[in-house]
Formats: C-alpha cells, sequence, structure tokens
C-alpha cells in the first residue's frame, strides 16, 4: 500500500464499517471481506494522486461492491440469477449502522486459534494490510495470509452468522476480543522477537481499537480498565528506550519524558470506574500502573498499596506474570530474601521454569543481596532466553557490570 499515512488512518476509520455494511448487504464475510481489501487498494493507489473523495466512506463501499458483484458475477453457478438479484440489490444507500462491536466478536469467534483470531481482528477490524500485519509479528505474509483464509473458511464452515452473540455468550466472547487486544499492545509494547524493543504501530493500533471498542461500550468497567491500563503503560513508552535502542528500566526513566495527558486520561478512566463497578483483572492492572505512574520519583512509588493490589489480581486472575510481577512488589516491602524464597517455590511452576524473566527477576534480587556472581549467571541465562535483541544486549550489559 503507498497510501500516504493521513489516507492510511482514514482508510482504518472506515474498513470496518464498510465491511459491516457489505456483509449485512450480501452476506458471507469471507468474499465481502477480500473485496473490501480490494477496494482499500485502489484507495490507496487513487486518493494520494488525485485527491479525497468528498465521501471516503461511500466511495470505498461503492467501490467494494462493484468488487463483490464482479467476483459473484465470476461464479457460473450464480449467474444465471446475476440480473435478478443485481436489480433488487444494487450499491445501494451506505448504511449507518456501525458494526464494529459486531465485527470485532466475529473475528474472535472461539472456533479461531488466536493466532487467526489477532490477524483477522487486525485485518478487519483494524484495517492493516496483510504485509503490514507481517511485518509487525515478524512471520512470513505467506503466515499471515494462511491465517486469515483459514479463519474465514472456518466462519463460513460453522454458518456463522453477523449478529452479536446471544446475551448467554456475550461474556465469554467478550473475554476473548480484550484478549487479543491486549496480545497485540503487548506484542507492540515489548516485542518478543527481532531488532526492536517495541513496535509503536501495534500499540498505536491496539489502544484505537480499544477505544473504538470503549465508545461503543462506555459503562463496560473491564473495557474502561483496559485502556486505562493501555494509556498509562504507553505514557512510559517516550522513556523506555536509550538512544541506541536498549531498554531503560522503570526505575532508571525520566520521569518527565512520560506522556502526562495519557496518564491524566487513564487515571481519571480507572478512578471512575473503581468507584462503583465489579472488580476485574484490567481495572485491577490498570490500579497498578496508575500508582507507579502517579509517583514522581522512582523511591517515591507506594510499594505496599502496589503489593496489596498484586495480592488482589492473584486472587482475582492468577497466572505466571502475575505470580512474577508480584514477587518484585515483595522484594521492594519485605525485602530480597523473603522474595527470592517466595521466587523458588513458585519456579515449580514449569511456565516459570522455563521463564527468561524468571531468571531476570532473580538476577534482580540476587542484585539487592549483593551476590553478584551469582546475579551475573542469571542475566546471561536470562539473555540467552529472549529473541529480542535488544533486550539481549541489555542483559548482557547488566550481567557485565561491575560489583
Amino acid at each position: 500500500m503507498t497510501a500516504t499515512p493521513a489516507v492510511e488512518d482514514l482508510l482504518r476509520e472506515h474498513a470496518p464499517q464498510v465491511l459491516t455494511t457489505l456483509v449485512r448487504r450480501y452476506g458471507g464475510f469471507d468474499t465481502c471481506e477480500d473485496a473490501v481489501q480490494e477496494a482499500m487498494l485502489a484507495a490507496a493507489v487513487q486518493w494520494p494522486r488525485e485527491g479525497l473523495p468528498a465521501n471516503p466512506r461511500g466511495w470505498l463501499t461503492t467501490v467494494a461492491s462493484r468488487r463483490w458483484t464482479e467476483a459473484w458475477r465470476s461464479d457460473a453457478a450464480r449467474r444465471r440469477r446475476e440480473r435478478t438479484v443485481a436489480a433488487l440489490t444494487g450499491p445501494g444507500p451506505v448504511s449507518a449502522v456501525d458494526d464494529t462491536l459486531t465485527l470485532l466478536m466475529l473475528c474472535c469467534h472461539p472456533a479461531l486459534t488466536r493466532g487467526s483470531q489477532v490477524a483477522l481482528t487486525l485485518r478487519a477490524v483494524g484495517g492493516l494490510g496483510t504485509a503490514e500485519i507481517a511485518r509487525a509479528f515478524l512471520v512470513p505474509e505467506s503466515t499471515v495470509a494462511q491465517r486469515i483464509s483459514r479463519a474465514k473458511q472456518q466462519i463460513r464452515a460453522g454458518g456463522t452468522e453477523f449478529r452479536l452473540p446471544s446475551p448467554g455468550d456475550r461474556p465469554t466472547r467478550m473475554v476473548a476480543v480484550l484478549e487479543v487486544l491486549y496480545l497485540i499492545f503487548n506484542e507492540g509494547y515489548t516485542a518478543t522477537s527481532g531488532p526492536v524493543w517495541d513496535r509503536r504501530e501495534l500499540t498505536a493500533e491496539a489502544i484505537r481499537l480499544t477505544r473504538q471498542l470503549h465508545q461503543h461500550l462506555p459503562d463496560d468497567p473491564e473495557v474502561t480498565g483496559l485502556l486505562a491500563l493501555m494509556l498509562l503503560t504507553d505514557a512510559r513508552r517516550p522513556a523506555r528506550t536509550r538512544p541506541d535502542g536498549s531498554p531503560v528500566p522503570l526505575a532508571e526513566q525520566d520521569r518527565s519524558r512520560w506522556d502526562r495527558a495519557a496518564v491524566a486520561e487513564g487515571v481519571a478512566l480507572i478512578t471512575r470506574t473503581l468507584a462503583d463497578a465489579p472488580l476485574g483483572p484490567y481495572q485491577v492492572q490498570a490500579a497498578i500502573a496508575a500508582v507507579h505512574d502517579e509517583a514522581p520519583r522512582a523511591e517515591d512509588t507506594d510499594w505496599p498499596q502496589i503489593l496489596g493490589l498484586y495480592n488482589l489480581l492473584r486472587r482475582v486472575a492468577p497466572g505466571p506474570m502475575v505470580t512474577l510481577n508480584r514477587i518484585v512488589a515483595v522484594a521492594m516491602v519485605d525485602g530480597a530474601r523473603a522474595a527470592l524464597a517466595e521466587l523458588t517455590a513458585a519456579q515449580a511452576d514449569p511456565v516459570l521454569a522455563g521463564n527468561h524473566r524468571t531468571h531476570v527477576v532473580r538476577g534482580h534480587l540476587l542484585d539487592l543481596l549483593g551476590d553478584r556472581a551469582a546475579a551475573r549467571r542469571c542475566y546471561l541465562l536470562a539473555a540467552q532466553g529472549t529473541r529480542n535483541v535488544p533486550e539481549q544486549r541489555f542483559l548482557r550489559l547488566r550481567a557485565a557490570r561491575p560489583a
């Protein structure tokens, strides 16, 4: 796609609405999605050269409808019905209904793998091309294309209708939607592999999609919690990397470089939600992020409050990473020796035992206890376990620090 950033933003904004219009009009998610992709490609070439149309969404809808009709006409089995249906349907007016929420839930259908859910969400709702998704996740374009193709086949084979799930199924589907959005954000905030520490295009896209979801469901406490969590976390991004691209630990960051507008928005969101909503894991994580962000200096951090919130999170949504992060808080409140004992017990979990972040935390605790030789071994083990190049470089430098 050769579009300018402004055109790309416009295409991403309109892509889900155009797709839902076509699905409602013609049915068949897979063929409609193909038609929308072709319309977006045409716009990416034509708009920068000829200028924006007066009604970009209408333009996209008309072109996508034509592409759909062309594909439909090529189907010999349906050729006899062409004249009748074309007369009945036609391009028609652009629907004013915004079905983004329905589209998100369709892309996160439980029959799909998590990888397929992510790829389909980014393409159908986020408006990203296959090549853009492949670059973001450092996988071959053919892999992303296969995931999307397989996902559309599964949706078609399952006879899934384009409508919101039943009230009974909706909470489960919402859990999947939030997990996919948070996964996209996390991969952007700390890349699991590759030559860069973060991928800002993914964090920006995750925040944009979560904002859209929040506009649809402003009273959903977990949607609000997730948006607040993303804003409060992403606010630190300007201070997270050194000029050479290596990461800067939270305690060493220049907090004057944090995005204070994002912090204020995140704090306002989570404060309002915690006041009267049932508690969920994204709200608790947002509250923890808010405590960090509100400390003027690292040494001003209210660690007892953070430990209390992690104790709560451990009950609401236990998991290996929650355990690991809580142990860091234990070290700041009860001392590194107490935290080290908890870490040793926690490593009975095979997920933690094999995770490079466990070695990072152990190295940090041993550093606090003054055992530099043991800490050095842990940092080197951690460097071997991560596929992120800047993180490898950072951990090796940390291992090489003098006592």
